[in-house]
């Protein structure tokens, strides 16, 4: 068995940690710690009442049968109350479990991820942390979500002791006639070697099960769960997979690997680790610790029945106080593994609060961008440097440029040369290392960021749509105005399609939530994305090889007609194929993370350099491809 914890903490840190995260709780779903706190503290106490008052009501037989239709008239009304209590706050906790408890530390993270820096989210450090806290979490409810489960049993473990203590109390108060031969029950001694009893069977109890609970803790699951999931689950989840898995028969090596990790030392089968300690001591401890509560649930009947017996009290009292003190008993012991369970979980907190304390550095800027009925916006990059965090090699070097509204700007280059970093900057996506971008002369930081972002629309190389409605994805959002989703999707070219659909705007793309779904083609996809990028109606619209799977031809052929419809918004394209961009006013040609060229395509062609090489390269294959057809 590994421990993989690293500089663990002390027991104030770990309580530090916890208590912060009861207040991470309390902020994200204060009604669902509510909720826990009363259907476990109803649940302790439940058991207490029927046992108070079925005690009175032997004692009242026993008695002569005084009081009897009374007391079991209290014991069936007081019964019927704690179930009806019981069952409402089972049925409050498991709404608020349902809507509340099990999705509020998700959406924590997920809020966190969207308020956070592009810069950090794009960081491997950053997913790599909330990958852990994911695993943390499935692997056995590590982390933030098992602060919300002990906080429950917290809860049931005080008031498990209190009510016992309500019940117990008389127990030691009541006093065996004097002259009886058992009353020296009476004596300090006796009374104080009941206490050092609970006292032991308690810390031994507790000290027993918190070690068996350990190997828990110790015990690094979280690879053999990742392995679990992504050989056993992987061909039903990832549906781009599904082909390549029946054409090469994959089955057969995700089946083989999966029974491989879960043979491994870190899995769940019961030859791993923590199945050989479940048949070896980590079972003994957990038989130890219920051993030890059952001898002092004997020494509490034999002492509830010898007083009794002597006359302290009535025999059917003797019910109550064994019950009560098994409850003290059990209290004790769950509030010491209420304690040792938070001190294993403070070390899954770790990755929680380092995600959660990632600094936002970029400067958020104050003021608000101009909104211009003439769209007069100029942007200019000024001696613009860029390393990307982590690494020494400039990206962009000495990047000068300068684009007014209108423009029609085509960046070119190879692989690696510096565009779609150039267009990450112009977003403001990441900060230049060296240098400044201006927007009418002011540096971009200078501006609100939401402000500043609103200035563009965007299709990413790697866009994605979502599986909702077809006017939602257009329109990103969820309420908007149809006619003019309905208007973009008809400049976009995907009119002829968005009539066939029986449904129309309603229409949900993809079938993760409706069979009735459509599955889109790539092409489809593309023209959905640039009507979204009209939707927005933002003065820079920037394409960042959104066509690349189309061939040459295609491609042009949307550049061209989306030239037509961007009216006098400034128009950003990035293509590898130079052909596609003959349109543009302006050609920038990176090299290296560097402009080496700049101009009109004519004037380019003509010009020996980086251009004219790749012109003359494309061109060549393309005429020995007409050639052979």
């Amino acid at each position: 068995m590994r421990n993989t914890k690293q500089d663990r903490l002390s027991f104030r840190q770990a309580m530090a940690y916890t208590c912060r995260g009861f207040r991470i709780w309390r902020k994200i779903a204060p009604e669902a710690l509510l909720a826990a706190g009363t259907v476990r503290a109803v649940n302790a106490l439940a058991p207490y009442v029927p046992l108070y008052f079925t005690a009175r009501l032997v004692n009242a037989i026993i008695g002569g049968g005084a009081g009897v239709w009374p007391m079991l008239a209290a014991l069936l009304i007081s019964t019927a109350l704690a179930g009806v209590i019981q069952a409402l706050a089972k049925a409050w906790d498991g709404t608020m479990v349902d809507s509340l408890a099990e999705t509020a530390p998700n959406r924590l993270f997920f809020e966190k991820l969207l308020s956070m820096d592009f810069c950090d989210v794009d960081e491997p450090k950053t997913q790599a942390l909330l990958t852990q806290i994911m695993q943390n979490n499935n692997w056995s409810g590590w982390g933030l979500l098992n602060i919300y489960g002990c906080f429950a049993d917290l809860v049931e473990a005080v008031m498990l002791i209190v009510g016992a203590v309500a019940l117990s109390v008389s127990l030691f108060t009541l006093p065996v006639p004097a002259g009886s031969p058992l009353a020296w029950l009476n004596s300090p001694l006796c009374l104080g070697g009941m206490a050092a009893a609970l006292v032991t069977s308690v810390a031994l109890s507790g000290a027993l099960f918190n070690r068996a609970n350990g190997y828990w803790a110790r015990y690094d699951g979280t690879q053999g769960n990742r392995g679990f999931s992504y050989f056993y689950f992987i061909a039903m989840r990832e549906r781009q997979r599904a082909a390549d898995i029946r054409a090469y028969a994959q089955d057969r090596f995700l089946e083989d690997a999966g029974r491989a990790e879960m043979r491994g030392e870190t899995s769940f089968g019961p030859n791993s680790t923590i199945g050989r300690a479940g048949r070896g001591p980590m079972g003994a401890l957990m038989a130890g610790s219920g051993a030890v509560s059952q001898a002092f649930v004997g020494v509490i009947y034999l002492f509830a029945g010898l007083k009794a017996l002597g006359g302290a009290f009535g025999v059917g009292s003797v019910a109550q106080y064994v019950g009560a003190l098994a409850g003290l008993a059990r209290g004790f012991t769950d509030l010491l593994a209420v304690l040792s369970q938070l001190r294993a979980n403070a070390e899954y907190l770790k990755p929680v609060y380092e995600f959660l304390d990632i600094p936002n550095r970029m400067y958020q800027g104050s003021l608000t961008t101009e909104k211009r009925s003439d769209r007069k916006y100029e942007i200019e990059f000024r001696d613009v440097s860029f390393q990307y965090p982590g690494t020494d090699t400039w990206a962009l070097h000495h990047v000068n440029m300068k684009f007014d509204v209108g423009e029609r700007l085509a960046v070119v280059g190879e692989n690696g040369s510096g565009k779609t970093t150039f267009i990450k900057l112009l977003c403001r996506l990441y900060d230049p290392t060296e240098g400044e971008i201006l927007l009418n002369g002011i540096d971009i930081r200078k501006y609100r960021y939401d402000n500043y972002l609103a200035l563009f629309s965007v299709v990413f190389q790697d866009f994605k749509l979502l599986s909702q409605p077809l006017g939602a994805n257009v329109a990103a959002a969820e309420g908007y105005d149809r006619v003019r989703a309905a208007d973009c999707l008809e400049q976009a070219g995907f009119g002829p399609r968005l009539a066939e659909l029986p449904k129309g705007l309603d229409t949900c793309l993809y079938r993760e939530f409706e069979d009735s779904g459509v599955e889109i083609s790539g092409g489809e996809a593309q023209k959905i994305a640039l009507a979204r990028v009209l939707y927005q109606d933002a003065p820079f619209i920037v394409l960042d090889e959104p066509t690349a799977a189309l061939d040459p031809e295609a491609e042009a052929e949307v550049y061209t007609k989306f030239n037509d419809i961007v009216e006098d918004k400034t128009a950003i394209y990035i293509s590898h194929r130079l052909s596609s961009c003959r349109f543009c006013d302006e050609i920038a040609v990176f090299d290296h993370g560097q402009v080496v060229q700049q101009g009109t395509h004519d004037t380019l062609v003509e010009t020996e350099g980086k251009y004219k090489a790749l012109w003359e390269a494309q061109a060549q294959y393309y005429q020995e491809k007409n050639g052979q057809t």
